[in-house]
């Protein structure tokens, strides 16, 4: 039989991580003799040839799982079942899919939000899921391309969101730095960074030089806030920070938001300040390749008119 699509793998490896298993890897054995795969087609290959299809339809499952809130990883490479998760199988569902999973609201979010990244403002809720094998026949290639481009982005900004949460206040701080001079800043001069002392930086966390000689600074502060919004009172001291150094320019990134407060306050002083929240951070961060890699390319070709009609 053909490889199951990741929706039909969805319950099979619930049950795999119910009865032990840590991660995929370790599941894909139990699940190989379920749909009884044979080694070849358990070898089959994406074309970007760096991993198997069934690898990859599994993780897929695997991620939606999670967005639903049935699995939780206490770390890397390592998943175990949420409370909802164990009550649904406890029902004994014959099978578990997007369907089943939109009734979960972080899930139902997820998808709308993912279909928006590629589509823009409008009513997603009619927009398609790429994922939906059905509603990508009505598309063209090129929709179709586009569409699960945005699915893999917004995963990709949600783990890169975990990733920026768990890291040290230092780390972060560092990581702020690295993405303004990807961005261009300093003139993308690694050297025109600096991270202030931790005991005297006096509500600035990092300075970037946008000149040789330093006449031009662009000063930043960098918080961890949980799931607290960044109120007004944090970007009054912010300016007044920037006042005592006769600074202009400032950057205040967190991994939440800004309270509505916060950013009509900074749209009223002097001081050109930019707000950066958590979820801007996740798609400049990507944007400028910083803390992703590129894991594979294709390329869309069609024909060259241009060189036929000179034949």
């Amino acid at each position: 039989m053909p490889i199951p699509d990741y929706e039909t793998l969805m319950l099979p490896l619930l049950r795999q991580l119910e009865g032990g298993a840590s991660n995929v890897s370790e599941s894909l054995p139990g699940i190989i003799g379920q749909f009884k795969i044979t080694e070849d087609e358990a070898a089959e290959m994406l074309a970007s040839g760096r991993v198997t299809v069934l690898q990859s339809r599994t993780h897929w499952a695997r991620t939606y799982l999670a967005k639903a809130g049935l699995l939780h990883s206490p770390k890397r490479n390592v998943h175990e079942l949420t409370k909802r998760a164990r009550d649904l199988l406890n029902s004994n569902p014959e099978r578990i899919d997007n369907s089943n999973l939109d009734r979960f609201p972080e899930f139902a979010e997820w998808r709308n939000r993912s279909s928006s990244t590629a589509k823009g403002s409008g009513d997603v809720s009619k927009r398609p899921d790429p994922a939906q094998g059905p509603e990508v026949q009505k598309q063209t290639p090129e929709d179709a391309i586009g569409e699960a481009i945005s699915v893999l982005n917004a995963v990709l900004y949600d783990d890169l969101s975990g990733l920026i949460r768990s890291v040290s206040p230092v780390g972060f701080e560092a990581l702020i730095l690295d993405l303004l001079i990807a961005m261009g800043y300093g003139g993308g001069l690694l050297e025109r960074k600096r991270m202030t002392s931790r005991s005297r930086d006096g509500g600035i966390d990092g300075i970037i030089d946008e000149d040789a000689l330093g006449l031009d600074a662009v000063y930043i502060q960098a918080k961890q806030f949980g799931e607290t919004k960044v109120g007004r009172p944090e970007l009054q001291k912010f300016v007044g920070s920037l006042t005592g150094e006769g600074a202009s320019k400032g950057v205040f990134v967190t991994t939440t938001d800004f309270s509505k407060d916060a950013y009509e306050y900074v749209s009223r002083v002097q001081h050109r300040i930019r707000l950066i929240n958590g979820d801007e951070l996740a798609e400049l961060m990507a944007t400028h390749n910083v803390g992703v890699r590129t894991r594979a390319t294709y390329h869309m070709k069609s024909v060259d008119e241009d060189y036929f009609s000179e034949k």
